[in-house]
């Protein structure tokens, strides 16, 4: 890899959809807790919301970052934390990807279930119920985890050219390829493409 980091991140929101009154309002959700994965430092992070100018300059070196609905909901969700200009930010949202390849959103839980044989520890809504009862650690475990699985899920997909899933409908094992290392390739190479 040249030069500029690969960010793996999740976050944890303060309140729910019905709180802030839609889906439309991303911005208001708040942020409860931001776990990240840097690979030029080979380190997680967690961060509290007051510790989100952190994470903001880890996202200002990279040349990339990943995640599992970032585009829709965690940058979003993110922005009203930052100066920098998410539009600008190379991203690849890997349920993004899965979708324009198989035509339907597909879980975490069931790809890295399927794929890694590692499940996820709880869900945003226990996340929600931890913050109102003000138990941050559990929140960012559970977020460092979904981090973890992210990242693990990335280097499978890099490494192997596919990911999996199984299909609610057939119960089947659906292999799904992907290009991950394409993206990367292209980012280096300073191509202009348009990412996922």
């Amino acid at each position: 890899m040249k030069d500029g980091d690969i960010i793996v991140f999740d976050l944890e929101t303060k309140k729910s959809f019905e709180e802030v009154g839609a889906k439309n309002n991303l911005a208001l959700l708040g942020v409860s807790a931001l776990a990240a994965y840097s690979y030029q430092q080979n380190q997680f992070f967690v961060f509290e919301e007051k510790e989100l100018p952190y994470f903001e300059k880890l996202l200002r070196q990279a040349k990339l970052a990943v995640g599992f609905n970032i585009r829709d909901f965690d940058l979003p969700v993110f922005a009203p934390y930052t100066s920098l200009n998410l539009k600008h930010l190379n991203i690849l949202d890997l349920l993004d990807d899965i979708v324009e390849k198989v035509g339907f959103r597909v879980g975490l839980n069931n790809l890295t279930q399927t794929t890694l044989e590692e499940a996820k520890s709880a869900d945003a809504l226990q996340a929600l119920i931890w913050y109102k009862e003000g138990r941050i650690k559990e929140i960012k475990e559970y977020c460092l985890q979904d981090v973890k699985l992210t990242r693990n899920l990335f280097d499978y997909g890099r490494k192997n050219g596919h990911v999996l899933f199984v299909s609610k409908k057939t119960n089947e094992k659906i292999t799904v390829p992907v290009f991950w290392n394409e993206v990367i390739r292209k980012i280096d190479d300073n191509s202009q493409a348009v990412l996922f």
